[in-house]
C-alpha cells in the first residue's frame, strides 16, 4: 500500500473567546503578527496569523464555546531549535511575567510546558534537537518527567 506525500504542517487553529485579546497575546508573547481577517456575514470570525522566524502559521477562531471547553488540552507542541533556543523562550517568558513549567529533559529532547493563552490552552515548546541518548526506534515511555523509563517497543 502506498502512503500519501505530506508537506508538513498547513496551519493550527484555535478556538478562542476574543479574537483581538488572543491575537495580541500570540503577537506580544511569541511575534505573531495578522496576515489575514476572515469576515463571515458582516462580522469578524477568524485571524490568520503568521511568525516572521519559521513558526507555523496559526488560525484563530472565534468561538467561546469549543475554547472554553478545550481550556488546559496541549493540541501541540512548538518546535524550538535547540537547548540554548528553549532556554531563551523561558527567559522571555519570565521578562514577560508569564508562569510556565521550566524547561525539563523529556524523553527525546527538552520541554518547556504549562504556558497558557488567555484561553487556557496549554502552550508548550519541544526542542527538535534530541538527546544522546534518545531511543531511535520505536519506544514506550513510561510515567513522562523526572523518573521516566524508556523502553524499545516489541
Amino acid at each position: 500500500m502506498t502512503v500519501p506525500t505530506l508537506a508538513g504542517i498547513h496551519h493550527l487553529k484555535l478556538p478562542v473567546r476574543d479574537l483581538q485579546r488572543s491575537a495580541d497575546w500570540y503577537r506580544e508573547v511569541l511575534g505573531y503578527r495578522v496576515v489575514v481577517e476572515f469576515v463571515e456575514q458582516g462580522r469578524l470570525a477568524g485571524l490568520g496569523m503568521e511568525h516572521p522566524d519559521g513558526g507555523p502559521p496559526l488560525a484563530l477562531r472565534l468561538d467561546p464555546a469549543r475554547a472554553e471547553a478545550a481550556a488546559g488540552f496541549d493540541y501541540f507542541s512548538f518546535g524550538v531549535p535547540d537547548h540554548p533556543g528553549i532556554q531563551a523562550i523561558a527567559a522571555r517568558l519570565d521578562g514577560l511575567g508569564l508562569r510556565h513549567g521550566g524547561v525539563h529533559r523529556a524523553s527525546e529532547g527538552w520541554i518547556l510546558p504549562m504556558l497558557s493563552d488567555p484561553d487556557g490552552h496549554e502552550v508548550r515548546f519541544y526542542t527538535h534537537a534530541r538527546h544522546e541518548d534518545a531511543p531511535t526506534g520505536p519506544h514506550r515511555v513510561h510515567d513522562p518527567g523526572p523518573g521516566m523509563r524508556i523502553e524499545p517497543l516489541a
